[in-house]
């Protein structure tokens, strides 16, 4: 089945651009358009896709609002891919906090797009690397170190803090393997601990944590 997908801008040509070049791409369905928050959150109800595409500056009802609210209704069973213009807009940190699996620039090329579409609706997070540090920094600014994250910390093991630390610093599963000598099988394990107990969400949530919690810093090197 083909992937459905949701598309949220208030520039008709933008939308227009977005759909024609995922419909022009095998194993998608645009399913809609909308032009405004308000109207994103009532077709992702109607709907059903598997992936909106979330324009952050809209009118009506503005993209972080409508992302909390698609989030809260639908769960993991619709998924957000948050589409910004400025990588340090920290509108994109309030996106990921409200529930976003991700987020890329609008002049990233078409096939990194099409790739991230695929990323978000099989459940994985898509965090630009060129962008990433700025918008968790952020974050972490505008949330200051939290004290209950800290605690969390300490409840993980060795190995489930050393692969939040790789996870935090954009590797993906089969990299961590790689840097742990372990098998994926067993990264995902851990992956799945750290869901549990740090209760998030997913990777993208798990990445705040790591920065919030102060045990990576937005100044140290990959």
């Amino acid at each position: 089945m083909p992937l459905r997908v949701l598309v949220c801008d208030d520039q008709a040509l933008v939308r227009a651009g977005f759909a024609k070049l995922l419909e022009a791409t095998d194993g998608f369905e645009v399913v809609g358009g909308a032009s405004n928050g308000a109207e994103a959150v009532d077709q992702a109800r109607r709907l059903l896709p598997d992936v909106v595409l979330m324009d952050v500056r809209m009118p009506v009802l503005d993209g972080i609002s409508a992302t909390s609210r698609i989030v809260a209704a639908h769960d993991s069973r619709v998924r957000v891919l948050v589409l910004t213009t400025f990588g340090t807009d920290d509108y994109v940190a309030d996106a990921l906090r409200a529930g976003a699996s991700g987020f890329l620039l609008k002049d990233a090329p078409p096939d990194k797009l099409v790739e991230a579409v695929r990323v978000v609706a099989r459940g994985d997070a898509l965090l630009d690397p060129s962008v990433t540090r700025n918008v968790i920094a952020a974050a972490v600014r505008r949330g200051g170190r939290n004290r209950a994250s800290r605690v969390l910390l300490r409840g993980l093991t060795q190995r489930e803090t050393e692969t939040l630390q790789l996870l935090a610093r954009g590797l993906t599963n089969a990299e961590i393997a790689d840097r742990l000598v372990v098998g994926e099988a067993t990264v995902k394990t851990h992956v799945g601990h750290l869901f549990t107990k740090l209760d998030v969400r997913d990777r993208v949530q798990a990445v705040i944590f790591a920065y919030e919690s102060g045990l990576v810093s937005v100044t140290e090197g990959d």
